[in-house]
């Protein structure tokens, strides 16, 4: 291929790499409750909804559910009390809230409003206010669309991928696998890592903000992510934070504080 075609075969991909972004980008946009921030999110509610349903079913075949009555009644009082200052955001929501036996410290709310709590993090919770942190971070979680979001993210950096191997297809091997690698870390450490730690954020501020609607101490939300970043002390890595999926804790914790006279106020009526 001589230069001059070479030339007007990259000009084309990024012409239509270009008109696909475009396109995804007027198809997909969305605003995501209570932060107002445009999300492209290609997945309809009802196809994050049947994923959602499809997945918590299957993880309660296959994880072991608590009958444990106080836990169980501590998880039921606590997550309808977030789910009620929720539910205007996610009207379609059918609310859900079991507890699996394990050891692991977390919990996760997929889309639809099923609810699930693992006992590893309620020695780290502590109480009802601790757990409505939790809570209602899983919750915004499903309420902001992030999965969709996510799914949104890995179709787009699937279709640069690809039109990126079309435009080096007749380009030397060694140089296809190094811009490959390249446009596969430069993504990773570039994009997706950002986007899911601004997610995890988007997450805290929103959940501070329900749980405080619903009669809990935002203060409490601090608490618990001290404890919890000790946790992560005695249990995590030493991985650099650009490399994280999750802000930092002290991050988190310093960005709350700083969230907590805005969750005051809308808890009070203020817009």
């Amino acid at each position: 291929m001589n230069q001059s075609i070479r030339t007007n075969s990259h000009k084309l991909l990024l012409a239509i790499a270009v008109l696909i972004g475009c396109a995804l980008f007027f198809m997909g946009c969305s605003t995501v409750p209570v932060t107002g921030r445009s999300q492209l999110n290609l997945m309809s509610p009802g196809q994050e909804m049947q994923l959602g349903l499809t997945s918590f079913e299957e993880t309660k075949k296959q994880v072991p559910i608590s009958k444990n009555a106080a836990i169980n009644a501590m998880v039921q009082r606590v997550g309808q009390r977030i789910a009620a200052v929720a539910t205007k955001d996610m009207l379609d929501a059918k609310w859900e809230f079991v507890v699996f036996n394990s050891k692991e410290a977390n919990a996760f709310c997929l889309p639809g409003g099923k609810v699930g709590v693992y006992t590893g993090i309620l020695p780290i919770t502590k109480d009802d206010a601790g757990l409505a942190t939790v809570l209602g971070h899983e919750i915004a979680h499903a309420v902001a669309r992030h999965g969709g979001e996510r799914m949104s993210q890995s179709m787009v950096i699937q279709t640069g991928g690809s039109l990126l191997g079309m435009g080096l297809q007749n380009t030397d091997p060694r140089w296809q696998a190094v811009a490959q690698l390249a446009y596969g870390v430069g993504i990773k450490v570039g994009a997706e890592l950002p986007h899911s730690r601004a997610q995890e954020s988007e997450a805290d501020h929103i959940g501070l903000i329900y749980m405080t609607r619903a009669g809990y101490p935002p203060e409490a939300a601090v608490d618990f992510w001290k404890r919890f970043g000790e946790f992560n002390k005695q249990h995590g890595s030493d991985t650099p934070g650009f490399l994280r999926t999750h802000p930092l804790d002290d991050v988190r914790v310093k960005q709350l504080q700083g969230w907590i006279p805005e969750a005051k106020a809308k808890a009070n009526g203020a817009n």
